[in-house]
């Protein structure tokens, strides 16, 4: 099916574009506002493909755009309501001009509430779509250049892996490749898997030809993408598994660093552990999402795993990898969190000494057992977190600048954006190094001596 379906999309690619070029004039821009994580991210970079592919131009201004895109993220309700924000902006340019199209994809769209609000308050949206669909994005935007009816086309679920459509990097040296779609966990207070369907990892050997694909481009590093990249190859035809799939990526010549998110805790295995261990080229970066460090919170999450075994974990991979930089994910105010639940959390703030945490308040999704579950009074969800942050960030300077003075590899990805005499870089562990340097240098790994901790970030020299 898949090569039948990537030759189809082609020829609506090959339709669009004469409909697009048909009446002459200057060539219609597009621009994409991606909302949420990497995988969205990789998905923007999927649809600018196409569209370029199509014949469209990308611009920078939203404003002066033909064809507005958003790509929609749900984990947490702000998400949406900013969408719902830019919509509202969008109504007025729709009704100066309404040649406009606008679209709307994402893990938001999946929902079955969203696309009623969107019947009802924004029949000005031209089209609409979901995370199973994307590859599709050339027919449905097709069906939507040759109607006067608003297209909403979204799939529950889908098993297909369409692979060879156009893609538009945003950086040349660097790339993100998913490596599987979906998530089995259910996490109670998760939407992903109700959004982004059940598990399906890629063949391998199209992962690999991507990436040497990549590697001939002047990419430098990946990286793989999956909910539980950990989970990776279940149910393949050859199963594999992630870390086998990780010596494989290894053996592509040209590729310097390998990187990977997110990997759950439950799944991480003793064999990935020894490829990290072994490895030149995979980074010393892991991030281990912990949510909470209540055994009885972890299990009303669905977590399948306890603070001891996390600690554990931690204790196994950093006996391993001394130099290891880890990060991690925490939830704060989920229904039931009592002030012992907290402690328990910051109990394992301060053994871990994580680099960093992303900390969130809980946020409602309407479809997940923890919605139907007693909420937590703000004010109270709001001190508990301004603890947990307290603590993730004392144990974080600790960490921050243990390397101060060394001499380390950095690759360099732009211009400061504050100082145009410096260019800014990532460490293999993924701190933020800031040094003079020529634009030249971008996309190359050169030698920076770390002379400043600044907290997050390194101010260095570079060694000729």
């Amino acid at each position: 099916m898949a090569i039948d379906e990537t030759k189809l999309q082609h020829e609506y690619i090959e339709k669009c574009r004469q409909l697009i070029t048909a009446n002459g004039g200057a060539p219609l821009t597009y621009h994409v506002t991606t909302f949420g994580c990497q995988m969205n991210a990789r998905d923007s970079e999927k649809l600018s493909g196409i569209l370029k592919e199509i014949g469209y131009i990308e611009t920078p201004d939203e404003e002066s755009a033909d064809f507005v895109i958003y790509n929609t993220c749900t984990v947490r309700d702000n998400a949406n309501q900013k969408v719902y924000g830019h919509l509202g902006m969008l109504k007025a340019r729709k009704k100066k001009n309404p040649d406009l199209c606008i679209a709307l994809c994402g893990c938001m769209m999946q929902e079955e509430s969203v696309i009623e609000i969107i019947r009802e308050k924004y029949k000005f949206v031209n089209l609409v779509f979901g995370t199973h669909n994307l590859y599709k994005f050339a027919e449905l935007l097709y069906r939507s250049l040759t109607s006067s009816s608003q297209i909403i086309d979204i799939w529950k679920d889908t098993d297909s892996i369409v692979e060879d459509l156009p893609v538009d990097r945003k950086y040349s040296f660097k790339s993100g490749i998913n490596i599987m779609f979906g998530c089995n966990n259910f996490c109670s207070y998760c939407i992903v898997p109700y959004v982004r369907g059940r598990e399906r990892s890629r063949d391998p050997k199209d992962i690999i030809r991507e990436i040497e694909q990549l590697s001939r481009d002047g990419v430098v590093e990946v990286m793989l993408l999956g909910q539980n990249v950990n989970s990776y190859g279940k149910g393949l035809p050859d199963e594999m598994s992630f870390a086998e799939l990780l010596k494989e990526v290894e053996k592509v010549e040209g590729i310097k660093r390998i990187r990977f998110m997110t990997s759950h805790p439950k799944d991480l295995s003793d064999e990935l552990i020894e490829v990290m261990k072994d490895s030149k080229k995979i980074c010393r970066q892991l991030h281990l999402p912990l949510q909470s460090g209540s055994d009885r919170l972890l299990k009303s999450m669905n977590r399948r795993y306890t603070k001891e075994q996390y600690l554990n974990l931690v204790d196994k991979i950093r006996t391993a990898i001394p130099d290891i930089s880890i990060t991690t994910d925490i939830i704060v105010g989920y229904p039931g969190e009592t002030v012992e639940d907290v402690n328990e959390t910051i109990d394992v703030i301060r053994k871990v000494g994580f680099d960093n945490a992303f900390t969130f308040i809980y946020s409602k999704r309407t479809g997940t057992p923890a919605a139907s579950m007693p909420q937590l009074d703000p004010a109270f969800v709001k001190e508990q977190f301004n603890r947990v942050l307290t603590a993730v960030q004392e144990e974080a300077d600790k960490r921050n600048g243990k390397l101060l003075g060394c001499i380390e590899e950095v690759l360099v990805e732009e211009i400061n954006e504050h100082d145009a005499a410096m260019l800014s870089g990532r460490l293999s562990n993924a701190s933020l190094v800031h040094f003079k340097g020529d634009a030249g240098l971008i996309g190359q790994l050169v030698k920076v001596r770390l002379n400043e901790a600044k907290g997050f970030y390194y101010i260095g020299e570079m060694i000729e």
